[in-house]
């Protein structure tokens, strides 16, 4: 079949004439061709595959273009790379690969675009249009991947076992690709990944978060999470969720699977945010479950203190990861930390103090903690999930209440340690802390309200009980 139609920005003529020019053959390949079958939105990033030098064409390319782009070039890796019309475009030339067992960094030789194809990742990724004049647009497809597309099957070129050994990242991207797409993995490639699986020690923590974050952005995280569980890749990645797919018994009493709630509730807040963050949030907001489970015979199964310690939890899988250690991960810490609190709130009297402390302590992440704690309710009781929403509506509209009133959210203090300090003419010492102190917890528990005057005459009234006199 021909695409020339697909082929209509002017950027593949250039590449044409260029490719023509040096006597070369040339192809886009990969992502731009499966979505272009797949009538998927065209990804912004080409690559180009030329039988010879893609560094070049690059460069025989930018000479074609009038503003004549820069073009990045990798010696290393042999490719270059130029931005054009909102387009990132990758040149490689056609190469065979072979691998060492310790590392996922071939060794390259050139090759002719059969050899190209055959070291790609996955049928569906190896499809090629030739840019060439004499069959420009024409599809290449030694693999059946436009079979594989139409079946929705995410297959390997090759034998399975070789190619996710050779390069381990391609197991997590084939669950990523079947997560995007809606995928089926092919039975022999899936177990493959099984067999495979302790191989992606060698991948390196960044490239394995790179696609866990593809993977948390799209509809459905759970599909990839489960793939990742079943083939045991979880148990190196994120062991943490996995120890949560353990239901116990004693004496009648179980507990609910905490693991298969977890993946419900990142579907939830799927439907209500973009922000991977808090999706990160609802993917561990319960993993200090394991850790600190116990069975009381009064209680049943208690997890006490397991937002507390899960907090503490998230920065040693972010290290683990080499993930951020800035603001993200100090929000997936508040988020999972905070998480039970709307809850506890939900189930009892809304009062305007509990709302206080909550906005005081969640700050401008408020709006956030709110939509990861509706995720988390999973209950299958329809009186139960309806109950619950109607008193996070309450808790809402008492948000807008009581910030309205009292602006406690981001709290300042009204009266500040150096207005404390002159009015009784102190030096810096715990007294000015504990004024500052019972300020807060008075206006959290509307004692004062959040005014200058009410918080002055409170100070001294606090400050005379403590045998402080104020300075005339």
């Amino acid at each position: 079949m021909n695409y020339k139609e697909e082929l209509q920005h002017k950027i593949f003529n250039i590449i044409s004439k260029a490719a023509q020019e040096l006597n070369l053959e040339c192809y886009v390949i990969g992502g731009f061709v499966r979505d272009v079958l797949l009538s998927r939105n065209h990804k912004k990033d080409i690559d180009i595959v030329a039988v010879g030098s893609g560094i070049e064409l690059a460069l025989k390319v930018s000479e074609l273009i009038p503003k004549k782009p820069k073009v990045q070039v990798f010696k290393n890796y042999g490719t270059a790379m130029l931005r054009y019309d909102d387009m990132d475009i990758e040149f490689v030339g056609a190469r065979k690969e072979s691998y060492n067992h310790d590392s996922r960094n071939p060794i390259v030789e050139n090759g002719t675009l059969q050899d190209d194809q055959e070291r790609r990742d996955f049928t569906i990724n190896a499809l090629a249009f030739s840019l060439n004049e004499n069959n420009f647009g024409e599809l290449v497809d030694p693999f059946n991947g436009v079979d594989d597309l139409e079946n929705k099957i995410i297959k390997t070129p090759l034998n399975p076992d070789i190619t996710y050994s050779d390069d381990p990242l391609r197991m997590m991207r084939a669950i990523r690709f079947a997560t995007q797409l809606n995928f089926e993995i092919e039975t022999s490639s899936l177990e493959a990944i099984a067999r495979n699986k302790e191989r992606i020690k060698i991948i390196s923590g960044e490239r394995i978060v790179d696609e866990l974050n593809k993977i948390l952005s799209t509809p459905k995280p759970s599909i990839g999470f489960l793939h990742l569980y079943q083939t045991g890749l979880l148990d190196y990645i994120l062991p943490e969720l996995t120890a949560l797919n353990q239901v116990e018994e004693i004496e009648g009493h179980t507990h609910k699977n905490n693991f298969y709630h977890t993946l419900e509730v990142v579907d939830n807040i799927c439907l209500n945010t973009d922000d991977v963050w808090l999706r990160w949030a609802a993917l561990l907001h319960d993993i200090g479950k394991a850790p600190t489970k116990k069975f009381n015979k009064k209680q049943g199964w208690t997890f006490h203190g397991h937002e507390f310690l899960g907090g503490k939890m998230v920065k040693r899988i972010f290290q683990r990861l080499h993930m951020p250690l800035n603001q993200k991960m100090r929000f997936v810490q508040k988020m999972v930390t905070m998480s039970s609190r709307p809850i506890v709130l939900a189930e009892d009297a809304v009062t305007d103090s509990a709302v206080r402390r909550l906005v005081f302590d969640a700050g401008e992440d408020v709006e956030n903690l709110m939509t990861l704690c509706e995720a988390d309710i999973t209950t299958k009781n329809p009186k139960k999930f309806q109950k619950y929403h109607n008193n996070f509506k309450v808790v809402r509209q008492k948000i807008v209440e009581v910030e309205e009133r009292d602006h406690v959210r981001n709290f300042q203090p009204p009266i500040t340690g150096e207005e404390i300090m002159s009015l009784f003419s102190l030096k810096p010492g715990r007294e000015i802390g504990v004024l500052k102190e019972a300020v807060k917890e008075a206006i959290l528990e509307g004692v004062i309200p959040n005014e200058y005057e009410a918080a002055l005459a409170f100070v001294i009234k606090q400050a005379e009980k403590m045998g402080l006199q104020k300075v005339e």
